[in-house]
């Protein structure tokens, strides 16, 4: 779980990952211990897996975007499948899935000529039986996260609503919040402490840190 605190911080250094500690700190207006000890907290329990560059694939030239749905060859199993597609660099993600399909990969092609060359190496694979794919035309909701960090943050209720009366989508509902007024929503916790670990001992960090 995340406080009020943690969804800040997260924010912040999404929004600009090369800001040093120190001058996060300042801009939080926490000590500089206490934003050291709640990125080195999130990093070991998982939240924040890195600090590392988005990579937009277009930019590089793989403008073109597909979902191709695998059918897998049965007892052969989903992992060997999966090992082997991770030595094709177009596939950017695999999934297993439920439904007419066995797996779902997320594909890019510098041209729809060029798709037809990714899917032949795809389908080439041992295991794989046949793939249908199709081409995403627009993207209309990018893949995101921080509308999740802003939700895990607000303070939970008995009734799943935040202490403002806001459920996980952002809504208000029809109850009190859980000081009793009508939504107007508590302070998150730990904006002046110094984290969970107190922020005394640095602790060995589980992904590579913003500067300081």
């Amino acid at each position: 779980m995340i406080d009020e605190l943690d969804g800040r911080v997260i924010e912040l250094f999404a929004a600009e990952p090369r800001i040093g500690v120190l001058e996060a700190s300042r801009r939080l207006g926490v000590a500089r211990g206490t934003v050291q000890a709640r990125l080195d907290r999130m990093a070991r329990q998982g939240v924040i897996r890195g600090f590392g560059p988005e990579i937009d694939p277009a930019a590089l030239g793989y403008t073109v975007t597909a979902f191709v749905t695998l059918q897998i060859r049965q007892p052969g199993g989903h992992d060997p499948v999966a090992e082997r597609l991770a030595g094709v660099p177009e596939v950017i993600e695999a999934h297993t899935i439920t439904g007419g399909g066995d797996m779902l990969c997320r594909v890019v092609a510098r041209s729809n000529q060029d798709l037809q060359r990714v899917i032949d190496m795809i389908v080439d694979v041992r295991g794989v039986e046949r793939a249908s794919s199709v081409i995403s035309l627009a993207t209309q909701v990018p893949q995101r996260t921080l509308p999740l960090v802003a939700a895990a943050a607000r303070p939970r209720t008995a009734d799943g609503t935040g202490a403002d009366g806001r459920g996980a989508d952002g809504t208000r509902g029809n109850g009190q919040g859980a000081d009793g007024g009508s939504g107007s929503g508590g302070s998150g916790s730990g904006t002046g402490g110094d984290g969970s670990d107190g922020g005394r001992r640095p602790g060995r960090r589980a992904v590579e840190g913003p500067p300081s």
